[in-house]
């Protein structure tokens, strides 16, 4: 009897394995937000999407008072989307890199956002702001990379104090002459090496640089957060019918879970949430 029930499960298991490939093949991101204002969360509920990706310095206002604070806590309370990641985090006057680089006064205004980013159940900020991390003309590169690679293992304790994950953002080289791929981003990342301070694929940033989707699985492992638009006008996905499909298959061969903000210049945002939303939809289950 023992046998033929090892016989049974033996023969189960390319059934299983199969299965399980099945669904390897068919991961794709569950939730899909908008970086936007908090008051449009009510349109986009009623169109499926499950956050509202906001920026740091409106709603989380490190800068302002706490009763500031409080009363956008209250807005959020009557939201029907949560808050869940912010972006826009460094402000241009505080210098990342160079020669006036501000590293304890950015720290400060990291502490403080990453708290209130912990109290509005806030789980992603994004580190973009290229006005904070170009390198100033003639200043060395080898110097700058390092003054970001120390900034950021310091933030990255900051931020698992608060349990906020950090992710950097690639921008292309019209936006910022540092950090202008995933692959250059994620060599950083890993020098970082914390798991507080990961990596964003911004699908737009990529198809500027002409970067191969191949990228977002070779550092699939870093990626944890993705943001996307059309190349063209930084449109609104379904604007122009973009193909973003290689990349997105490129997400599901690496297994990412994560969420997908739309970051784009809207036209008009009513008419343009629905096709949004139905383009990447389509795109991802091809």
């Amino acid at each position: 009897m023992k046998h033929i029930k090892h016989c049974f499960y033996v023969a189960l298991l390319p059934v299983f394995f199969s299965a399980c490939n099945v669904v390897k093949s068919e991961l794709k991101p569950t939730q899909i937000g908008i970086c936007t204002n908090l008051a449009n969360g009510e349109k986009m509920q009623q169109y499926g999407y499950t956050y509202v990706e906001e920026g740091v310095s409106r709603f989380l206002a490190p800068t302002k008072p706490e009763e500031e604070f409080e009363i956008i806590l209250n807005e959020l309370a009557n939201s029907p989307l949560p808050v869940k990641a912010c972006n826009s985090f460094i402000p241009g006057n505080l210098k990342s890199v160079g020669n006036e680089a501000a590293h304890h006064d950015i720290l400060t205004f990291a502490e403080t956002a990453f708290r209130r980013a912990q109290r509005a159940g806030v789980e992603i900020i994004v580190f973009g702001s290229g006005g904070s991390r170009s390198i100033p003309e003639g200043f060395s590169r080898k110097k700058g990379r390092a003054q970001f690679i120390e900034l950021g293992k310091k933030m990255a304790l900051i931020a698992q104090k608060f349990n906020i994950i950090i992710v950097l953002e690639p921008l292309n080289t019209t936006e910022c002459n540092f950090i202008n791929s995933v692959s250059e981003g994620g060599e950083i990342v890993k020098e970082i090496n914390h798991r507080h301070f990961m990596l964003l694929a911004d699908l737009y940033h990529m198809k500027m640089e002409n970067e191969s989707p191949d990228t977002l699985v070779k550092y699939g492992k870093l990626i944890r957060h993705v943001h996307i638009a059309e190349k063209q006008d930084r449109a609104v996905p379904g604007t122009y019918d973009e193909d973003f499909r290689p990349y997105f298959n490129a997400l599901k061969k690496m297994g990412y879970r994560g969420k997908i903000s739309i970051e784009a210049r809207w036209i008009d945002f009513d008419t343009q949430i629905p096709t949004a939303m139905e383009t990447i939809k389509r795109q991802l289950n091809n």
